[in-house]
């Protein structure tokens, strides 16, 4: 294909139909498209873009449809696109209408038009919270409280910072500052139980032996990948395990690190359908893994050891009440001093909020075995 917004149409019904994630369906359609770096770099931002702010622009949508008409998917992400260029990029009217009017088929064009001439031409703008499913919403200010609730979701309604190592892995600050936090040195062996797709364990691996485990063979080739790519294969072993059921020795290594897989409530900017994707039960169950994940990583620790237990997401759930779940069944876990400057102290951890540093939402929680 040719036309960027058709590429980028194409890429959001996907999404929008086949429930398919952006980072995965959106890179392989570029490079099958013919279009130049400019253009691929409009697709990017449309489709992350739109598929992020999607509440939003449905609310700015649905008050010119007629209620209760039904809308096929085609004709809707046209309209988001449309809209999109209209509230957040500012691109003229008639270059946003027109363009969005080409998309459609005929039957739907004069829809389009019209619907796409009143958003632009309104003076309301939505309010932030109509970019979030309400349940997100409300845990995010029971688990935060008001302010810092609304902070954090105005923030991750914005795009990402881009920032690269100096071994060119790019990886948002949060998580590079997680991997500093594991406290590596020359000489130790390192575990991380849940690797994939490997930014923490070549960063970690730039200062220790690694052993990177992922449960799933296609994340594990990731991981790999990015060590070549990072140049840390020597020091960096590759494994294909449960992390649950991990087939190493106890007391075996001298850091483990748990980045757990999580609700992602902290990465919403930077996975743009998560927040449509991830459903409140998800939260219980996945809390309930982190925990036979850190039951299974204790006793792999050395005395003297030490265990980080991080996860991109801000609830209570997976954070504090982790922490205290650790605190009773592992008691001879001691906790060591939480990080400070930018992130506030919960429980025995710290936690980041988006809006603290323009990161990703993070939690750290950093325990040594006696």
């Amino acid at each position: 294909m040719t036309d960027a917004r058709a590429v980028a149409l194409d890429a959001m019904l996907r999404i929008d139909v086949d429930g398919a994630y952006a980072n995965l369906v959106l890179p392989p359609m570029l490079a099958r498209s013919r279009l130049s770096a400019r253009d691929r770099a409009f697709v990017t931002e449309l489709v992350y873009g739109a598929t992020r702010l999607r509440g939003l622009l449905d609310w700015a949508i649905d008050r010119f449809l007629r209620a209760g008409a039904p809308v096929e998917p085609a004709v809707r992400n046209a309209l988001r696109l449309g809209a999109y260029q209209l509230l957040v990029l500012r691109t003229p009217p008639h270059a946003a209408v027109s363009t969005s009017v080409d998309l459609v088929p005929q039957r739907a064009r004069g829809l389009v038009n019209a619907v796409l001439r009143k958003v632009a031409a309104s003076p309301d703008r939505p309010p932030v919270t109509a970019s979030y499913p309400r349940w997100i919403i409300d845990r995010l200010q029971a688990d935060l409280g008001a302010e810092d609730a609304a902070g954090a979701l105005a923030t991750m309604n914005t795009a990402p910072p881009v920032h690269r190592r100096d071994d060119g892995y790019v990886q948002d600050l949060a998580s590079q500052w997680v991997a500093d936090l594991v406290g590596a040195a020359a000489g130790e062996r390192v575990l991380d139980l849940c690797a994939g797709p490997g930014g923490k364990a070549t960063a970690i691996a730039h200062h220790a032996a690694v052993v990177a485990a992922d449960a799933r063979i296609g994340r594990a080739r990731l991981v790999a990948g990015n060590a070549a790519t990072t140049g840390v294969t020597d020091s960096t072993m590759v494994v294909a395990a449960d992390g649950t059921a991990p087939p190493f020795a106890r007391e075996s290594f001298d850091r483990v690190l748990v980045d757990a897989p999580c609700s992602g409530l902290g990465v919403l900017r930077r996975r743009p359908d998560a927040r449509w994707h991830v459903q409140p039960t998800d939260v219980d169950e996945l809390s309930a893994l982190q925990r036979r994940l850190l039951d299974a990583a204790v006793p792999l620790l050395r005395r003297g050891g030490h265990l980080v237990y991080s996860v991109c997401t801000m609830t209570g759930a997976e954070t504090v009440d982790v922490d205290r779940w650790l605190a009773e069944v592992h008691r001879d876990l001691v906790a060591e001093p939480p990080p400070g400057a930018l992130w506030h102290p919960l429980g025995r951890g710290a936690l980041l909020l988006p809006q603290a540093a323009d990161t990703d939402g993070m939690y750290v929680l950093r325990l040594r075995r006696p």
